[in-house]
Parts: C-alpha cells; sequence; structure tokens
C-alpha cells in the first residue's frame, strides 16, 4: 500500500505531500489541475519510462519520494533481496531528475537502478487507463494474463524448458548433418592420404634423425681416409706400435751392460706400447663403423625425401605427420560412424519434439480450462457494470510452437447479443470498454495481493446508473486493499473512503498545482461542483449530499 508520496519541483508542482488511506481514494478536479501529472510523478519514482523534461522550470531538480508499507511476505521482498538490498517494513522510494537530463535513485537510502525500480514497481502498483495500451489493450500480453490467471507459472516453464530441449537437440542434428556433409565431400582425399600416412608410418623425431645418418654418411669417404692413415701410422710394422716395439728390443739388448740405468726407459716405453696397442684396436673399430652398404645411403637418403615430401603435401612439419595421420584418421572414423550417429540424434530430436508436444498440450488443456473460468468471472462482474446482456470471451487458436506453447489468446467482446465478438479496442464504445476493462481488471488482479491499483479516469464516457455502478465496483475492489482513482465523476467520487481535490493556481505570474484532502463539508461542495459545473447550487448540494448517503 502506498503510504505517502511527496513531490517537489516536478512540472507545476513546487510542493505537495500526498498520504492516501486504505480503500478507495479518489483524486478529482478540473482538467488541467495536474491530477496526470501527480501519477508521472508516481510513474517517475517507480522507474516508468516516460516524458524527459519534469523538472519544474526555473528549478535545479525535481525529487519525487514514495513510501510503501511492506508486510512480511509481500513480493516486493523477493526483488529487494536479489538487488542485495535490505527490507524493512516499510520501502522507500526516492528519484531525483536533474535539471540536465540526469537521473538518480535509491531504495532504502541505497542507490538502485531504474531495472530495480520497475521490478519492485511490478509487485506495488499497477496503473489502468482507458486508453492504457501497453497493458489489457495489448493482445500481446493477453497469453501472459490469462497463464497469470490461471496460474499457469509452473506448466509455461516446463513448456519453455522442454522448448529448449528440443532447440538444442535440433542444432546438434543440425550440426552433425552439416559437419558429415562437410566430411563426405573429401572422404575421396580422407581416404588416400589416410593409407598414404598408414604406409609412410612416420615417427616423432625421425627427420632429424634421418637427416643426421644421412649427413654421416654422405661425409664417411674423406674421413675413412684419414683414419686409415692415422691407423698405418699408429699400428703394427711400419707404425709407431712396430717401431716402439723394435725400439725396445734394442733396449732390452742393451740392459744386460747397462744395468738399471735403462730401466726407467724399458717401464715408460712398456707403457707406451701399450696405449699404442689400444689406440690402435680403437681406430681400427673406429674403421668397421665407417665402413656402410652405399645402399643403405640411398635407402635413408628415400625415406628423408618421402617425410620431406609428405610434409610440403599437408602443409606441415615433419614431425607433424604422426599427429595429422591421427587426426586424418579420426575424421574417417567419424565418416564411417557418421551415419549411425546421425540417427541416434534424430531419435534424440523427435523424443524432445514428442516431450514439447506433449507439454504444450497439456499447457493449452489448462489455458483453455482457465480461459472458461476467466469468461465466467468476467460475466459475473459485467452484470453489476450494466452489461449484463454483453459477452466476453477468452479465444485461444492455434500459433506456431514457442517456448510459450502453441496457443494465441486474444480477448474479445461483444457489447450487444447477436453481434460477433471482436477487439476489445475496436468493437466497445468509450463507456462500454471502460466497464469492460474495469471487469477485466478485477478479475485479473484477485489473485495478486499487496498490489495498489490506480484508474486513470476509468469512467470516462459513462454516467447515472452506470457510472454508480462503476463507483460500487471500485469501492467493492477496494475492500482490504488500496485503489486510487483519478475521475470526474461525481458518482465514483462518492463512493470514496479518501477524497482529494486537486487545483492550480497563478502565484506570482506562475502557475502550481496543488492537492488538497477534503472534510465532510467540503466533499460536498466538490461533488456539487462536479454535478452542476462551476455555479454550485443548493439543488445540486442537495444531490450531492445523496450520493454520499448512497
Amino acid at each position: 500500500m502506498l503510504l505517502s508520496l511527496e513531490i517537489r519541483d516536478m512540472l507545476i508542482i513546487d510542493r505537495l505531500a500526498f498520504e492516501p488511506g486504505p480503500g478507495l481514494n479518489a483524486l478529482t478536479g478540473e482538467t488541467g489541475a495536474g491530477k496526470s501529472i501527480l501519477l508521472d510523478s508516481l510513474g517517475f519514482v517507480l522507474g516508468w519510462r516516460g516524458r524527459a523534461d519534469m523538472v519544474r522550470s526555473g528549478a535545479a531538480e525535481g525529487e519525487v519520494v514514495a513510501v510503501f508499507d511492506l508486510p512480511a511476505g509481500h513480493p516486493a521482498r523477493a526483488v529487494l533481496e536479489a538487488a542485495g538490498i535490505a527490507a524493512d517494513d516499510e520501502l522507500i522510494l526516492r528519484r531525483v531528475n536533474r535539471a540536465d537530463g540526469r537521473k538518480s535513485a535509491w531504495v532504502n537510502d541505497r542507490r538502485a537502478s531504474g531495472e530495480v525500480l520497475r521490478a519492485l514497481s511490478e509487485r506495488l502498483v499497477e496503473l489502468h487507463g482507458q486508453q492504457d495500451d501497453r497493458g489489457l489493450l495489448n493482445v500481446r500480453n493477453h497469453r501472459a494474463m490469462l497463464d497469470e490467471y490461471g496460474g499457469l507459472g509452473d506448466r509455461r516453464a516446463q513448456v519453455r524448458a522442454a522448448w529448449q530441449r528440443r532447440r538444442a537437440a535440433e542444432e546438434a542434428l543440425a550440426e552433425a548433418r552439416e559437419a558429415l556433409a562437410e566430411i563426405a565431400a573429401e572422404e575421396d582425399f580422407l581416404r588416400h592420404a589416410v593409407a598414404e600416412l598408414e604406409a609412410l608410418a612416420p615417427r616423432p623425431g625421425e627427420e632429424e634423425e634421418l637427416d643426421a645418418r644421412r649427413r654421416l654418411m654422405r661425409g664417411a669417404g674423406k674421413v675413412l681416409e684419414d683414419v686409415s692413415r692415422a691407423f698405418q701410422l699408429i699400428g703394427p710394422g711400419e707404425g709407431a706400435e712396430g717401431l716402439a716395439g723394435e725400439a725396445l728390443r734394442w733396449l732390452e739388448g742393451a740392459a744386460a751392460e747397462a744395468g738399471e740405468a735403462l730401466a726407467p726407459a724399458l717401464e715408460s716405453l712398456g707403457r707406451a706400447l701399450d696405449a699404442l696397442a689400444e689406440a690402435g684396436s680403437e681406430v681400427e673399430a673406429a674403421l668397421e663403423a665407417l665402413r656402410f652398404d652405399p645402399r643403405a645411403l640411398e635407402e635413408t637418403e628415400e625415406r628423408l625425401f618421402a617425410l620431406r615430401a609428405a610434409a610440403r603435401k599437408h602443409a606441415v612439419a615433419p614431425d607433424d605427420l604422426p599427429g595429422l595421420a591421427e587426426t586424418l584418421r579420426a575424421r574417417l572414423e567419424a565418416l564411417d560412424s557418421g551415419e549411425s550417429d546421425i540417427a541416434a540424434l534424430a531419435a534424440e530430436a523427435e523424443q524432445a519434439a514428442r516431450a514439447y508436444g506433449a507439454a504444450a498440450e497439456a499447457l493449452s488443456a489448462a489455458r483453455r480450462q482457465a480461459a472458461t473460468r476467466l469468461d465466467r468471472a468476467m460475466q459475473a462482474e459485467l452484470a453489476p457494470l450494466k452489461m449484463e446482456r454483453a459477452l466476453f470471451r477468452t479465444r485461444i487458436s492455434e500459433a506456431a510452437p514457442g517456448p510459450e506453447g502453441m496457443d494465441e489468446v486474444t480477448f474479445v467482446v461483444a457489447p450487444n447479443p447477436g453481434a460477433p465478438p471482436g477487439p476489445l479496442n475496436k468493437i466497445a464504445s468509450g463507456g462500454e470498454l471502460s466497464r469492460f476493462l474495469l471487469a477485466l481488471k478485477v478479475c485479473l488482479t484477485g489473485a495478486r495481493p499487496g498490489l495498489t491499483l490506480i484508474f486513470d479516469e476509468i469512467d470516462r464516457g459513462v454516467g447515472g446508473a452506470t457510472a454508480d455502478a462503476v463507483g460500487r465496483r471500485l469501492e467493492a475492489l477496494a475492500e482490504g486493499g488500496q485503489v486510487l482513482v483519478v475521475t470526474h465523476s461525481p458518482q465514483v467520487a462518492a463512493r470514496a473512503a479518501h477524497h482529494w481535490r486537486v487545483s492550480k493556481q497563478v502565484r506570482g505570474g506562475e502557475t502550481l498545482s496543488s492537492l488538497h484532502v477534503l472534510d465532510a463539508a467540503e466533499r460536498v461542495d466538490e461533488i456539487a461542483r462536479m454535478l452542476s459545473g462551476d455555479t454550485v447550487t443548493e439543488a445540486a448540494r442537495a444531490a450531492a449530499r445523496a450520493l454520499l448517503a448512497g
């Protein structure tokens, strides 16, 4: 419930305080007095999109503060929790509009975005006017309204989830078919390339190994000649080993005469001979290693050139050939198993489509049941509004499958017997439309407690007994809640529990709007004015008293 609304420097309002009470609150006044500005200001603090130039001329900024009662369990508390804002028994919204167009908002003294304000407003206030095309008159909203009336949120969520699973399965199937088509287009290449690479059987690091071996064999001729010459120089016979052996024999022969004088030389020469013999054996082994079959060089070069040719053909490094072979082999296997994979995906898509169809059919059945209940409720509401012979129907037709199901919902009416039902805003006259919308609002909002309902000239185009019926229905609707009605109908104003008059005055050359709560005597005069015009007669006052006694 709206506890208070304070407006400062907005349009033609300099200072205004509004404290509506529970039940039906009526706002009356002459056209242009500022009633709509009051509602625009309330919409501004609630984050509704409206006119941008709301700051009063000459003011630096305008400000609106709204205070709402927020009992435990109120739906707005969930919005506050999601936004990380502490909830209290009162909810204070404040929004500032600066002259340069910048806007700032606070919720319980915490900075908040317009998105948070709008989310809160959906749980706090519902505004409805005769030409409210963003609400009841907008056919695109009728399906959601019916679902809310029927409590079908869970069923609709199930349909939406089934639709998402169906779409995901269909997309997976389409992607698999596309991928298979791409692979199939290169089947001949894949089979040839895989066979070729499997026959080649490349190994990681093989190219470097072959290249090193090839260089070694190509340079082996010169190396072999040098090593052979070295072996001759250090080997037996005329080599170092042979000469040292001959020297050792001469020294051994002389040692008999020389005694110990040659002992050290003999010992050193013996060690030299041993070293020469060992070196000779090692050089001889190296010679054996350096000797190779010329065919080995040819085979090595053929393998190396084959690896390099394959790498050039596939535009990869030689060391990447094993990985490429594995990749191509996997693509070929995917081609070979693709049909079975697609069959499995097609089965999943078909199953998801059936599941979606079943969920959508269940939602459609539930919508038809809710539509029947809504039609009955509307007929019951129209009777007290002097439209007992009018017809309201919730028309459900088939629509393309989607996340909201397979139904299109339209509210249609026939104000007079025998006339074909048609859209609300095209069939009904102004007064009839007012009553249809009031009845529909009553039916649709009955299950949404905690809302402050605002009706902006919902009674336009009706008068007399019909206006009295509208006033009585608004009074009944406000029981246990809060309804604000902007009205020019004295019959409606007379049913209000709280009556406010909006007026404008010229002060210091500036037109300003003001708001005044009326006492009993003032209510008589205001309703008399609404009955008779500018000149209030005693007869008009008597008629006003009769309406108030009502």
